[in-house]
């Protein structure tokens, strides 16, 4: 067979595997000084900083955003960038 018919392309579009759903937004997590990460309620304003994303463009994305925080905690910003 050298060229596909429209029924093949219909029967290929049917057994192809559906497109993957976006991803989650990425969530954080803080350390809590032994050998535990505990999810936190957002990225703090340090981490977005060192991970090059203003503050519009976290809010653009979904991500979380925790002003309280204080500190940057080096895996969340390795999830940023």
């Amino acid at each position: 067979m050298t060229t596909w018919h429209k029924r093949d392309w219909e029967q290929f579009y049917e057994l192809a595997p559906a497109p993957l759903a976006a991803s989650p937004p990425a969530s954080a997590g803080v350390s809590d000084g032994i050998n535990r990460v505990l999810p936190a309620q957002g990225f703090s304003l340090s981490e977005l900083d060192d991970a090059g994303v203003d503050l519009d463009l976290a809010e653009r994305l979904g991500l979380p955003v925790d002003a309280g925080r204080i500190g940057a905690y080096g895996p969340n910003v390795t999830v940023l960038r």
